[in-house]
This record gives C-alpha cells, structure tokens and sequence, in this order.
C-alpha cells in the first residue's frame, strides 16, 4: 500500500477496458474484524497460521501503535491480536533465516518467530514509504521504497539501496520466483492533483538487475500485493479494491471487486486459500480460490 493520492473511477475505467470478468469468482471462507489498519498477510500453512500487519493509524507516524497479530487459516480465528508490539507502522513482511522480516517506517525490522520479540533493526536513510518484503532461495531480503522507485536489499547483514529509477514504476508488491523478482507497482505520480498512472506487472532479474514488463505490459491499475498460483500471479489494486489473475502473458482476469484498500494480499496454494487485508475496514478476508 501506498499512500499517494489515487482515482478510483480511473482504476475502474482500466479494467472495465482491459479486463474480462472471472468464470468463477472466489469462495468467501471466513471475515474477522478487530485488526487495527492491517496492511499485509502472510500466510504460514505449515504451521496453520497467517501473520497480520496492523498499522494501526497513519502508515508514516513513529507512533508506537504497530503490531503483527496471528490468525487462524483454518477458520479466521485471532490467535493473537498483538502477538508482536514495538512497531510503528507494519506493512510487508516475509520469512527467511528462521527470522520473520516486518518493513516499517525507516526501517526493515526482524522479529523472532518463537517469542515475538524483536531481534535487529536495519535502518534506511531519508526513506519515502517503505512496503513490501520479499526473500530469495540464498536468504536475501528484498524491500520496496514505493515513493523513491526503489527497491532495497539485505544481504550478509547489510541493508543497501539495491536498484532504483524510474521505470521500476514505484514498486509495491514483490515476489521471489527463481532468479527474478515480480514487481507490483503502483505507477508514477502523476501531474500536480492528477492520480498516479496505472501500471503492469513487471520482471526484475537478480542477477544483473534488468527490468523488463511481464508479458504485454498492458497496465492493470495501482497495484499492491502479488502472489504466485500456478504460472499466474494473483494482484491486488488498493484504489480500485479489486483482485486481478493475471498471466504471464499480461492478461488480467478480474476475480474480486471488494472497494478501496485491499491491501498486500496471502496466499496458500495448497488450500488455494486467498487473504485479503481491507485496510480501510479494520478487516482480512479468506476466500477460495477456483
């Protein structure tokens, strides 16, 4: 998520042009309330359990109010809401290392996954909104800085600035697959009072940091979470509140219309099970996927 301002009728103009409705829209499993501006979900099934980022209040103060909580994937139940404290504002997490890696304000903080207790704190000079993580095969977490069109990286114990520009599009989401990085931005602002542009999903090789559109580049919307399901990858648009499949081609198939703030979504592929964070509505929702 991102805290640039949006249109939502411009979303809905770009996919009432590009997108065709799903065949078989998801199955509502379950909703809980009572989670506190959550932002992103990170579904652990090996262990029946999803982790909560709660924000809880403006995404950029140093407030104090933020805290993962855990929640059951089976049935929705709160674990525990404020299973980790301490933070400011959560948003993307992933697990890598035997440690769980929280991005918040300045900062890319790692949590301990037996205690809750925060271990280390990686800061990040002059940082814009730092968003998604991510985490490859060699234990290397990624970080994106939506604002600045960059995206971080932890490497050996240390944070650094690891590509930037432009045409990264102010990435969002981010996924490790194989060698390259997914890339769900958000879109470049646009002029003074004009929202930002609707992008794609985009590839970013690890290796030599190439970036290239995933398939046609057709733009989808402002993007936030992404998760893979199959060779498809499953979107969601903060703005428009929608959740896309989209294929490797770049084709988008509409699959949930849910209103503004569906945030960084989980996924379990075993289970097909979907996991929306409404941020707006203080709520995550569990959908099966067909």
């Amino acid at each position: 998520m991102t805290m640039r301002s949006g249109a939502p009728a411009l979303a809905a103009l770009a996919a009432t042009a590009f997108f065709a409705a799903a065949q078989a829209e998801p199955t509502l499993l379950w909703e809980t309330k009572g989670f506190s501006t959550p932002e992103s979900v990170l579904a652990v099934p090996a262990e029946g359990f999803a982790y909560v980022s709660n924000v809880a209040g403006n995404p950029l103060d140093k407030d104090g109010n933020g805290f993962i909580s855990k929640v059951s994937l089976a049935d929705g139940k709160i674990i525990a809401r404020k299973w980790a404290e301490g933070l400011n504002g959560p948003k993307g997490m992933a697990l890598s290392n035997g440690k769980l890696f929280v991005s918040d304000v300045d900062k890319l903080v790692e949590i301990d996954p037996a205690t809750g207790k925060i271990t280390a704190s990686h800061e990040v000079a002059d940082p814009g909104f730092l968003n998604d993580v991510a985490a490859d095969a060699n234990g290397n977490v990624y970080m994106t800085d939506s604002n600045t069109s960059s995206i971080w990286r932890l490497a050996d114990g240390k944070l650094e600035k690891w590509v930037d520009g432009a045409e990264l599009k102010y990435p969002n989401g981010v996924f490790v697959e194989g060698d390259s990085i997914i890339v769900a931005p958000w879109g470049p602002p646009g002029t003074t009072g004009k929202p930002a542009e609707p992008a794609g999903l985009l590839k970013l090789s690890i290796a030599d940091k190439k970036i290239e559109a995933l398939g046609d580049g057709t733009p989808v919307g402002n993007l936030d979470g992404i998760e893979a399901d199959g060779d498809d990858y499953l979107v969601s648009d903060w703005v428009a509140g929608k959740v896309f499949r989209i294929a490797k081609s770049g084709k988008a198939e509409l699959l949930l219309d849910l209103g503004q703030g569906a945030a960084d979504i989980g996924y379990d592929p075993a289970s097909k099970t979907l996991l929306v964070p409404m941020m707006k509505d203080d709520l995550v929702r569990a959908y099966k996927v067909q």
